[in-house]
Protein backbone atom coordinates (compact mmCIF):
# COMPACT_ATOMS: atom_id res chain seq x y z
CA UNK A 1 0.00 0.00 0.00
CA UNK A 2 2.87 2.14 -0.64
CA UNK A 3 2.42 5.81 -1.12
CA UNK A 4 -1.57 5.81 -0.94
CA UNK A 5 -3.75 8.83 0.33
CA UNK A 6 -5.46 7.68 3.85
CA UNK A 7 -8.67 5.41 3.47
CA UNK A 8 -8.23 5.16 -0.36
CA UNK A 9 -8.76 1.37 -1.97
CA UNK A 10 -5.32 0.13 -3.36
CA UNK A 11 -5.24 -2.55 -6.52
CA UNK A 12 -2.71 -4.61 -5.81
CA UNK A 13 -1.57 -7.28 -9.10
CA UNK A 14 1.24 -9.74 -9.75
CA UNK A 15 3.55 -9.23 -12.69
CA UNK A 16 2.69 -12.58 -14.49
CA UNK A 17 1.59 -13.21 -17.44
CA UNK A 18 0.30 -17.05 -18.41
CA UNK A 19 3.22 -18.62 -19.05
CA UNK A 20 5.56 -17.31 -16.68
CA UNK A 21 3.00 -17.94 -13.46
CA UNK A 22 2.37 -21.35 -14.97
CA UNK A 23 5.71 -22.06 -14.44
CA UNK A 24 5.54 -20.42 -10.77
CA UNK A 25 3.08 -22.27 -10.46
CA UNK A 26 4.51 -25.77 -11.01
CA UNK A 27 7.88 -24.67 -8.63
CA UNK A 28 5.19 -24.15 -5.84
CA UNK A 29 5.16 -27.90 -4.50
CA UNK A 30 3.65 -29.09 -1.65
CA UNK A 31 5.77 -27.87 1.54
CA UNK A 32 3.22 -24.94 2.23
CA UNK A 33 0.30 -23.43 1.80
CA UNK A 34 -0.58 -20.85 -1.05
CA UNK A 35 -3.90 -19.36 -2.57
CA UNK A 36 -4.24 -17.67 -5.95
CA UNK A 37 -7.46 -15.07 -6.71
CA UNK A 38 -7.34 -14.00 -10.04
CA UNK A 39 -9.56 -10.62 -10.15
CA UNK A 40 -11.86 -9.64 -13.18
CA UNK A 41 -14.17 -6.69 -13.40
CA UNK A 42 -17.00 -7.89 -10.90
CA UNK A 43 -14.06 -8.65 -8.45
CA UNK A 44 -12.66 -5.26 -8.71
CA UNK A 45 -16.35 -3.97 -7.68
CA UNK A 46 -16.79 -6.24 -5.23
CA UNK A 47 -13.20 -5.02 -3.65
CA UNK A 48 -14.52 -1.82 -3.18
CA UNK A 49 -17.84 -2.79 -1.81
CA UNK A 50 -16.84 -5.38 0.53
CA UNK A 51 -13.90 -5.29 3.00
CA UNK A 52 -13.89 -9.29 3.94
CA UNK A 53 -13.41 -9.85 0.13
CA UNK A 54 -11.13 -7.61 0.09
CA UNK A 55 -8.91 -9.02 2.90
CA UNK A 56 -9.30 -12.28 1.16
CA UNK A 57 -7.56 -10.62 -1.48
CA UNK A 58 -4.80 -8.76 0.72
CA UNK A 59 -3.66 -12.66 2.27
CA UNK A 60 -3.43 -13.79 -1.04
CA UNK A 61 0.09 -15.39 -2.33
CA UNK A 62 -0.69 -14.54 -5.82
CA UNK A 63 -3.16 -12.01 -7.40
CA UNK A 64 -3.20 -12.44 -11.57
CA UNK A 65 -5.34 -9.72 -13.45
CA UNK A 66 -8.30 -12.40 -15.04
CA UNK A 67 -9.68 -9.82 -17.02
CA UNK A 68 -8.46 -7.87 -20.53
CA UNK A 69 -10.95 -5.55 -19.69
CA UNK A 70 -10.09 -4.60 -16.48
CA UNK A 71 -6.26 -4.57 -18.09
CA UNK A 72 -7.52 -1.64 -20.60
CA UNK A 73 -9.20 -0.15 -17.72
CA UNK A 74 -6.27 0.50 -15.56
CA UNK A 75 -3.92 1.14 -18.61
CA UNK A 76 -6.48 4.23 -19.84
CA UNK A 77 -7.40 5.28 -15.97
CA UNK A 78 -3.94 4.50 -14.27
CA UNK A 79 -1.21 4.41 -16.94
CA UNK A 80 -0.45 0.97 -15.37
CA UNK A 81 -0.18 -1.84 -17.96
CA UNK A 82 -1.03 -5.32 -15.87
CA UNK A 83 -0.30 -8.39 -17.39
CA UNK A 84 -3.21 -10.60 -17.60
CA UNK A 85 -3.67 -14.44 -16.94
CA UNK A 86 -7.04 -15.69 -17.19
CA UNK A 87 -7.85 -18.41 -14.56
CA UNK A 88 -9.38 -20.79 -16.91
CA UNK A 89 -6.78 -20.62 -19.49
CA UNK A 90 -4.14 -21.01 -16.63
CA UNK A 91 -6.50 -23.89 -15.58
CA UNK A 92 -6.03 -25.63 -18.74
CA UNK A 93 -2.11 -25.12 -18.79
CA UNK A 94 -1.17 -26.52 -15.57
CA UNK A 95 -3.32 -29.89 -15.71
CA UNK A 96 -2.29 -30.12 -19.52
CA UNK A 97 1.43 -29.24 -19.28
CA UNK A 98 2.13 -29.95 -15.48
CA UNK A 99 0.63 -32.20 -13.96
CA UNK A 100 1.78 -35.58 -13.80
CA UNK A 101 -0.81 -38.37 -13.44
CA UNK A 102 0.04 -39.30 -9.96
CA UNK A 103 0.08 -35.71 -8.63
CA UNK A 104 -3.18 -35.39 -6.17
CA UNK A 105 -5.72 -32.91 -7.91
CA UNK A 106 -8.71 -31.38 -6.13
CA UNK A 107 -11.98 -30.15 -7.60
CA UNK A 108 -14.38 -28.17 -5.45
CA UNK A 109 -17.31 -27.16 -7.37
CA UNK A 110 -18.63 -28.56 -10.38
CA UNK A 111 -20.66 -32.31 -11.09
CA UNK A 112 -18.74 -35.84 -10.62
CA UNK A 113 -19.37 -36.37 -14.53
CA UNK A 114 -17.68 -32.94 -14.74
CA UNK A 115 -14.67 -34.25 -12.50
CA UNK A 116 -14.31 -37.63 -14.20
CA UNK A 117 -14.36 -35.81 -17.54
CA UNK A 118 -11.30 -33.63 -16.89
CA UNK A 119 -9.47 -36.40 -15.43
CA UNK A 120 -10.29 -38.62 -17.95
CA UNK A 121 -9.27 -35.55 -20.81
CA UNK A 122 -5.58 -34.91 -19.04
CA UNK A 123 -5.01 -38.73 -17.23
CA UNK A 124 -5.01 -37.85 -13.96
CA UNK A 125 -5.53 -40.93 -11.86
CA UNK A 126 -5.38 -39.67 -8.25
CA UNK A 127 -8.09 -36.66 -8.15
CA UNK A 128 -10.45 -35.74 -5.28
CA UNK A 129 -13.66 -34.19 -6.04
CA UNK A 130 -16.01 -32.14 -3.75
CA UNK A 131 -19.34 -30.40 -4.52
CA UNK A 132 -20.66 -28.47 -2.15
CA UNK A 133 -24.13 -27.39 -2.11
CA UNK A 134 -25.92 -24.29 -3.49
CA UNK A 135 -25.65 -21.59 -0.76
CA UNK A 136 -23.31 -23.19 1.36
CA UNK A 137 -20.75 -20.59 2.47
CA UNK A 138 -23.26 -19.15 4.72
CA UNK A 139 -23.70 -22.88 6.46
CA UNK A 140 -21.22 -23.41 9.16
CA UNK A 141 -21.72 -27.78 8.62
CA UNK A 142 -21.09 -27.56 4.69
CA UNK A 143 -17.97 -24.94 5.11
CA UNK A 144 -16.22 -26.84 7.31
CA UNK A 145 -17.01 -30.05 5.50
CA UNK A 146 -15.43 -28.72 2.58
CA UNK A 147 -13.08 -27.12 4.37
CA UNK A 148 -11.76 -31.09 5.81
CA UNK A 149 -12.05 -32.62 2.49
CA UNK A 150 -9.67 -30.32 1.22
CA UNK A 151 -6.96 -30.36 4.39
CA UNK A 152 -7.83 -34.73 4.14
CA UNK A 153 -6.62 -34.56 0.65
CA UNK A 154 -3.50 -32.76 1.54
CA UNK A 155 -0.76 -32.43 0.90
CA UNK A 156 -1.84 -31.44 -2.47
CA UNK A 157 -0.29 -30.55 -6.20
CA UNK A 158 -3.22 -28.58 -7.32
CA UNK A 159 -6.52 -27.17 -5.71
CA UNK A 160 -9.20 -25.88 -8.28
CA UNK A 161 -11.74 -23.73 -5.97
CA UNK A 162 -14.56 -23.19 -8.70
CA UNK A 163 -17.86 -22.63 -6.64
CA UNK A 164 -17.97 -18.88 -7.52
CA UNK A 165 -16.73 -15.79 -6.39
CA UNK A 166 -16.81 -14.44 -3.06
CA UNK A 167 -17.33 -18.06 -1.74
CA UNK A 168 -13.54 -19.55 -3.81
CA UNK A 169 -12.12 -16.70 -1.99
CA UNK A 170 -13.24 -16.75 1.17
CA UNK A 171 -12.49 -20.96 1.08
CA UNK A 172 -9.40 -20.51 0.07
CA UNK A 173 -8.66 -17.46 2.81
CA UNK A 174 -9.90 -19.90 5.46
CA UNK A 175 -7.70 -22.64 4.21
CA UNK A 176 -4.70 -20.53 5.28
CA UNK A 177 -6.03 -19.27 8.32
CA UNK A 178 -6.80 -23.19 9.78
CA UNK A 179 -2.74 -24.20 8.95
CA UNK A 180 -3.63 -27.59 7.88
CA UNK A 181 -3.99 -27.79 3.95
CA UNK A 182 -0.28 -27.88 1.77
CA UNK A 183 -0.29 -27.31 -2.00
CA UNK A 184 -1.34 -24.13 -4.25
CA UNK A 185 -5.55 -23.50 -4.29
CA UNK A 186 -6.85 -21.87 -7.15
CA UNK A 187 -9.90 -19.73 -7.31
CA UNK A 188 -11.03 -20.54 -10.94
CA UNK A 189 -14.61 -19.50 -11.35
CA UNK A 190 -16.13 -21.55 -14.39
CA UNK A 191 -13.11 -23.25 -15.48
CA UNK A 192 -14.06 -26.46 -14.75
CA UNK A 193 -17.37 -25.59 -16.84
CA UNK A 194 -14.93 -24.94 -19.89
CA UNK A 195 -12.61 -27.86 -19.34
CA UNK A 196 -15.09 -30.50 -19.01
CA UNK A 197 -17.49 -28.95 -22.03
CA UNK A 198 -20.28 -28.35 -19.55
CA UNK A 199 -20.53 -24.68 -21.13
CA UNK A 200 -18.47 -23.31 -24.26
CA UNK A 201 -16.15 -20.37 -24.01
CA UNK A 202 -16.02 -17.53 -26.00
CA UNK A 203 -13.91 -17.82 -29.62
CA UNK A 204 -10.56 -16.99 -29.66
CA UNK A 205 -11.08 -13.49 -31.23
CA UNK A 206 -13.15 -12.20 -28.96
CA UNK A 207 -11.32 -13.42 -26.13
CA UNK A 208 -8.07 -11.39 -27.14
CA UNK A 209 -10.55 -8.77 -28.19
CA UNK A 210 -11.86 -8.08 -24.68
CA UNK A 211 -15.19 -9.10 -25.82
CA UNK A 212 -15.31 -12.64 -23.97
CA UNK A 213 -18.07 -10.88 -21.52
CA UNK A 214 -20.40 -9.62 -24.58
CA UNK A 215 -20.24 -13.69 -25.43
CA UNK A 216 -21.32 -14.78 -21.82
CA UNK A 217 -23.91 -12.27 -21.97
CA UNK A 218 -25.56 -13.44 -25.05
CA UNK A 219 -25.77 -17.08 -24.03
CA UNK A 220 -26.90 -16.27 -20.13
CA UNK A 221 -28.70 -12.80 -20.62
CA UNK A 222 -31.05 -13.32 -17.63
CA UNK A 223 -28.21 -14.24 -15.06
CA UNK A 224 -25.47 -12.15 -16.28
CA UNK A 225 -27.10 -8.64 -17.30
CA UNK A 226 -27.03 -7.37 -14.07
CA UNK A 227 -23.35 -8.04 -13.50
CA UNK A 228 -22.59 -6.99 -16.90
CA UNK A 229 -24.59 -4.14 -17.58
CA UNK A 230 -25.69 -2.71 -14.41
CA UNK A 231 -22.79 -3.79 -11.56
CA UNK A 232 -19.92 -3.79 -13.85
CA UNK A 233 -19.40 -0.60 -15.16
CA UNK A 234 -18.90 1.04 -11.62
CA UNK A 235 -15.79 -0.67 -12.06
CA UNK A 236 -14.53 3.01 -14.17
CA UNK A 237 -15.75 4.88 -10.88
CA UNK A 238 -13.70 2.95 -8.27
CA UNK A 239 -10.54 2.58 -10.39
CA UNK A 240 -10.22 6.34 -11.28
CA UNK A 241 -10.39 6.93 -7.53
CA UNK A 242 -8.18 3.95 -6.47
CA UNK A 243 -4.68 3.21 -6.40
CA UNK A 244 -3.15 0.56 -8.46
CA UNK A 245 0.73 -1.04 -6.95
CA UNK A 246 2.52 -4.16 -8.62
CA UNK A 247 4.05 -6.14 -6.39
CA UNK A 248 7.12 -7.72 -6.64
CA UNK A 249 7.93 -11.22 -7.17
CA UNK A 250 6.60 -14.00 -4.45
CA UNK A 251 10.05 -15.20 -4.40
CA UNK A 252 11.00 -11.57 -2.97
CA UNK A 253 8.00 -11.26 -0.75
CA UNK A 254 7.53 -12.99 2.93
CA UNK A 255 5.27 -15.98 2.04
CA UNK A 256 3.18 -16.58 4.74
CA UNK A 257 4.47 -18.81 7.19
CA UNK A 258 2.62 -22.22 8.02
CA UNK A 259 0.81 -21.87 12.12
Amino acid sequence: MLNAPVHQVVHEFDTFDLASFAAEAARFGQDRYGYVVTPNVDHLVRYHEDPAFRACYQDATYVLLDSRVAARLIRILKGVRVPVCPGSDLTLALLAQHAESSDRIVFIGGSAEQSAAIAARFRLSNVRHHNPPLGFITDPDAVERCLEFIEAASPLRFCFLAVGSPQQEALARMLGERGKAHGLALCVGAALNFLSGAEKRAPLWMQRSALEWLYRLSRDPRRLSGRYLIRGPRVILYLAKSGVVLRPAASDRALRPQP
